[in-house]
């Protein structure tokens, strides 16, 4: 999966802060929307970007739906973001002098 789709889809502050609600604990649009001042069709329009971009899933509990992060897609995400260390941090092995003690 390519993070471009989810980099794009967190990079507007509101949909962002939906993400980070149901990151928190699973919710109804209802519950998202009565924590943000914006109205549930928008709330709607914000999960349908983020489950498009596979960092949310959604669930039927009768006439409700659920919607809560998903951690396949959190998991490719994070792998990009921790392979940004890779070179610097071998870069920085290479050029630290050596901390091992010649002991007897």
């Amino acid at each position: 999966m390519d993070v471009g789709e989810q980099l794009q889809a967190l990079a507007d502050p509101t949909r962002r802060a939906v993400f980070d609600i149901v990151r928190a604990r699973s919710s109804s649009v209802g519950e998202i929307a009565d924590e943000l001042p914006i109205s549930q069709p928008a709330v709607s329009q914000h999960l349908k970007v983020l489950r498009d971009a596979a960092l949310v899933t959604s669930t039927s509990v009768g006439r409700r739906h659920i919607h809560r992060a998903d951690p396949r897609g959190i998991a490719v995400l994070r792998e990009w973001i921790n392979s940004l260390w890779d070179e610097p941090l071998d870069a920085f092995a290479d050029a630290a002098p050596s901390t091992r003690r010649n002991t007897p």
